[in-house]
């Protein structure tokens, strides 16, 4: 936390009239009367009025460009050359006629109000022309405000831009007097409030610091408006956290509600079969033949094993609700992992087709197992009878991501009745089962499982049907680039 200083509003505004154009005027007032008079001096026949009224044309330019102080001092230069060069005695700043000194004064009062009225009138086109474009700015602010698809630091670079800034900060207040760096943009961003030139505060509790002088006048007010859309942006960020943290708490309920559940009722099956196996076993071992007590010990080692599995999944999914998977990445072949798979499911039910000399996959390998092995295990269920087969070939493992990253890829095919397509997307969910699932089906658990694990092996999970009926379920997953490195999921 930083100790910021007392944060006030910026400073006087500052004329509309770009300091450069004022500048242009006054060097072409001096220019104009001189280049007037050169044009003109070679016809003698002309009268003063005629001259007057075609040195009008420059006081009008030179007050187009510059205002009203570049106009006037046009307007003067014109009188004195008309006076100097044009009037009787010619060379000299004496008038003769007093028809001459006449018309030398009106035009000097017309010229003057030329100015007047073309200044006013240029002033008033630039205005509005700055008030056009700050209505642009503030009807694009409104519509991204409305869009909601924009974040705090996409919102700082528009603003950055915007206002030709060399970096502009947002801090937020959370103790008196205290504050914490929340969002900043460009190289020279303060990184806190002390190292800002200029501190506003659009609402209580949040500061925008600047790393130079604010802008004034027009530019005052644009920034004004930008500061509140900006509180109001990090305001939302602020609310869409809190949705996600009150949904993920939400979801965390229903999976624990739904293990309670699964605990009272799916888990009691196994321990039911086990415990009459053993009570079997233990009143009347004198009365049963070898054979009887070899088929009650293989029922206790069914009963066992899905009792461990739905034990597994379990935890499993109590892992990947409390975002608390710790994922290893590693250098994984889908031949060391494969095998392992299988090794749970009956002989000869499922076959394996992988071709040699494939590249490694980024991967952690357990939970690449448990998820291959859930897959596996899903498609022997729902499609037993059919030809099963897991798939990795060196021609069609190679793909490539839209950001350009290459991934292997291993499918998991069967050929059972498959999956409607409304159906796809809710099997992922957990304790999901088809409604012609049987009762020692599971509780719904593996897909969600292996899904969750490969999506956080930064990997994808894909349900399509298989090509004459049934289901295949391809793991994607990045070609292993670099070192092993370790991920503790947050």
């Amino acid at each position: 936390m930083i100790r910021g200083r007392s944060i006030g509003k910026a400073g006087p505004a500052a004329s509309g009239q770009d300091p450069m154009r004022t500048l242009s005027g006054y060097l072409l007032a001096l220019v104009l009367p001189a280049a007037m008079t050169f044009l003109l001096s070679p016809f003698d026949e002309l009268n003063l009025a005629t001259h007057a009224l075609a040195r009008l044309c420059s006081v009008i330019v030179v007050a187009f460009l510059g205002g009203l102080g570049p106009a006037v001092l046009a307007a003067v230069l014109d009188a004195l050359f008309l006076n100097y060069f044009v009037t009787h005695p010619v060379g000299t700043l004496t008038v003769n006629d007093p028809q001459d000194f006449f018309v030398l004064l009106v035009y000097l009062g017309v010229g003057i109000t030329v100015a007047l009225v073309v200044g006013l009138s240029a002033r008033r086109s630039r205005a509005a022309a700055l008030s056009s474009a700050e209505a642009a700015t503030l009807s694009e602010l409104a519509r991204t405000s409305l869009a909601g698809d924009q974040s705090s630091e996409e919102f700082l670079d528009q603003l950055r831009g915007q206002f030709q800034l060399n970096g502009v900060s947002v801090f937020e207040g959370v103790d008196d007097g205290l504050w914490r760096l929340r969002a900043s943009s460009g190289p020279d961003a303060p990184q806190c409030p002390d190292a800002a030139t200029t501190l506003d505060r659009p609402r209580p509790g949040l500061a925008v610091g600047l790393n130079q002088s604010a802008p004034t006048g027009g530019d005052r007010r644009l920034l004004n408006a930008y500061e509140a859309h900006l509180a109001a942006l990090l305001e939302r960020e602020r609310l869409i956290l809190r949705l996600r943290d009150s949904i993920k708490l939400i979801e965390g309920n229903r999976v624990k509600t739904s293990i309670l559940r699964a605990v009272s009722h799916d888990l009691r099956t196994p321990l039911a079969g086990i415990e009459l196996a053993l009570t079997a076993l233990r009143r009347q071992r004198s009365k049963t033949s070898v054979e009887q007590q070899e088929e009650m010990l293989d029922a206790v080692q069914s009963f066992t094993d899905r009792l461990k599995g739905l034990v597994g999944n379990l935890l499993d999914m109590s892992r990947l609700s409390s975002d608390s998977v710790q994922v290893l990445h590693e250098p994984v072949t889908w031949l060391e992992v494969v095998p392992e798979a299988l090794a749970g499911v009956p002989d000869g039910a499922v076959r394996a087709e992988l071709a040699p000399n494939l590249p490694p996959v980024d991967a952690d390998r357990g939970l690449l197992e448990r998820a291959l092995a859930n897959l596996v295990e899903n498609a022997v269920k729902y499609a037993s009878g059919t030809d099963i087969v897991v798939r990795a070939t060196a021609g069609g493992s190679l793909h490539v991501w839209p950001d350009g990253r290459p991934f292997g890829e291993l499918r998991v095919v069967d050929h059972g009745d498959g999956v409607p397509a409304d159906r796809v997307v809710a099997m992922f969910q957990p304790f999901q089962r088809l409604d012609d699932a049987s009762p020692d089906a599971g509780i719904g658990l593996g897909l969600a499982v292996a899904k969750g694990f490969i999506e956080a092996m930064e990997g994808q999970l894909v349900a399509e049907p298989t090509p004459g009926g049934g289901l295949t379920m391809s793991i994607r997953l990045p070609l292993y680039t670099g070192m092993a490195t370790f991920k503790d999921d947050e």
